[in-house]
């Protein structure tokens, strides 16, 4: 499997394979397994999707860390990809993270699909 690399691409990837709505319940579930307060639409517009997340993303590394460390946990992102990122300028740390968050959300929803 080879992951996308844009947010484009992995919406376009959820949308051709009928996965999108499948994506958005296993981003539900994270979230939910982690004890954070956000439910998505299974109708949300990828773009709401998109700014939705990233800035409850941002609010975490700002205001709750052990609960944004614990989403990764639970979400299952790569610890090392989460390391070679720049933590300089938070905004753009949690747009990254938000991409590996869908990234890690994608692969589960792809590999449950083309396996069950």
């Amino acid at each position: 499997m080879n992951l996308p690399t844009t947010f484009e691409d992995l919406i376009e990837a959820a949308h051709s394979q009928h996965l999108y709505k499948s994506l958005i319940r296993q981003l539900n579930k994270d979230f939910l397994y982690a004890n954070i307060d956000l439910d998505f639409d299974d109708e949300i517009l990828p773009s709401s999707l998109k700014l939705l997340l990233h800035e409850t993303v941002f609010k975490l590394i700002q205001h709750k860390f052990v609960d944004y460390l614990n989403l990764l946990y639970i979400i299952d992102v790569s610890e090392s990809k989460i390391k070679a990122l720049d933590g300089s300028d938070t905004l753009y740390l949690s747009e990254q993270v938000t991409f590996l968050i869908l990234q890690r959300e994608w692969q589960k929803v792809w590999f449950k699909n083309k396996y069950t």
